[in-house]
């Protein structure tokens, strides 16, 4: 396990769980965001769940190894899906939202393949 992999694989996991207390406390320009994508208000919640379970599924993944890559697929789908969602409803400039996120997350899979 390289201190790269370790290093960006706590960096997502803090950066999912802000994203989750985003959600959690439901901040107006997500909700703003959500509706322009024509997804319900009531949706963030278990938006917020798949990413908190994600972060804490690739901090328990430094020490089970399987559950980390199954956490940071699943992370990496899931953002692909935000980018897909915003696409589709042509939200072209949020696009930046959900970026850094998969590149947190794609980091902490990519480390993880090449180690």
């Amino acid at each position: 396990m390289s201190t790269a992999y370790v290093i960006v694989t706590v960096v997502a996991a803090i950066a999912m769980l802000i994203a989750t207390g985003i959600d959690v406390f439901r901040a107006q320009w997500v909700r703003d965001n959500m509706k322009s994508y024509g997804l319900p208000e009531w949706t963030l919640y278990p938006l917020a769940v798949i990413k908190a379970a994600g972060a804490f599924g690739l901090l328990v993944g430094l020490a089970i190894p399987a559950l980390g890559l199954a956490a940071a697929i699943c992370l990496v789908l899931y953002f692909l899906g935000a980018i897909l969602t915003i696409l589709r409803a042509r939200g072209y400039g949020d696009l930046a939202y959900p970026m850094p996120y998969l590149a947190l997350a794609a980091g902490s899979l990519g480390l993880f393949v090449a180690s």
